[in-house]
């Protein structure tokens, strides 16, 4: 088992969790309650799913560049590099897994009647109040489906990583590029020990989202 490896992926998962759950539950709630111009807006959201992987790597390592609109920014306020970075492996991962985290949080809020939120109006609650005591707990599911989905991703993440961070120990590489390298070593034994293990992650993530898709189903009905 390569455990700096498996130390940076699971750094770099918690993080993009951390950053994109605030994100997912502002983003998820305004698409949910969205009328006009919705659709474009869905659409540059579920971009990272269907953009090859590759492509999308590409093209953040030139915006992350030196000379590029993200890179040049970052260098003039730090003086540092993104590309081959933690920090860009991780500002890549947020871009990557935008659609995971807002998805299931805009599902939840879709199910939450409007009726609701105004019978808690007219109860006296703010619309803070609101979201706070009444919203956010009916789309716990949906909060808690978004972490685990975005969690398992990241974990996996082999394309744009690799495209932005290369395969620096102890720095960018991930678990996932450490499968690949022992695969190009003929090392099998040790690359199926860590697909292995990312298989029983993505197995339990699987399990927790349609067990939380099935309870939610339940209390709906």
């Amino acid at each position: 088992m390569d455990w700096s490896a498996l130390f940076v992926s699971l750094r770099l998962a918690v993080g993009t969790c951390l950053i994109l759950l605030p994100v997912g539950l502002w983003l998820g709630r305004r698409l949910a309650r969205m009328r006009r111009r919705r659709a474009l807006l869905e659409a540059l959201v579920a971009l990272p799913l269907v953009m090859p992987p590759t492509v999308l790597g590409f093209y953040l390592m030139l915006a992350f560049a030196g000379d590029g609109p993200v890179g040049g920014f970052w260098a003039s306020l730090t003086g540092t590099s993104l590309n081959f970075s933690f920090t860009g492996i991780l500002l890549a991962s947020l871009v990557v897994n935008l659609p995971f985290a807002v998805q299931p949080i805009q599902r939840a809020f879709e199910a939450v009647p409007e009726t609701l939120r105004e019978a808690a109006w007219c109860s006296g609650l703010s619309p803070r109040q609101t979201f706070w005591r009444i919203e956010l707990p009916l789309v716990r599911s949906g909060v808690v489906s978004a972490l685990a989905l975005t969690f398992a991703h990241t974990l996996g993440e082999f394309g744009v990583i690799l495209m932005v961070g290369g395969a620096i120990d102890g720095e960018t590489r991930t678990l996932a590029i450490a499968i690949y390298d022992r695969v190009q070593s003929f090392d099998e034994a040790g690359a199926g020990r860590m697909s292995a293990l990312l298989l029983g992650i993505s197995f339990l993530t699987i399990g927790v989202v349609y067990g939380l898709s099935r309870r939610g189903g339940r209390r709906h009905v």
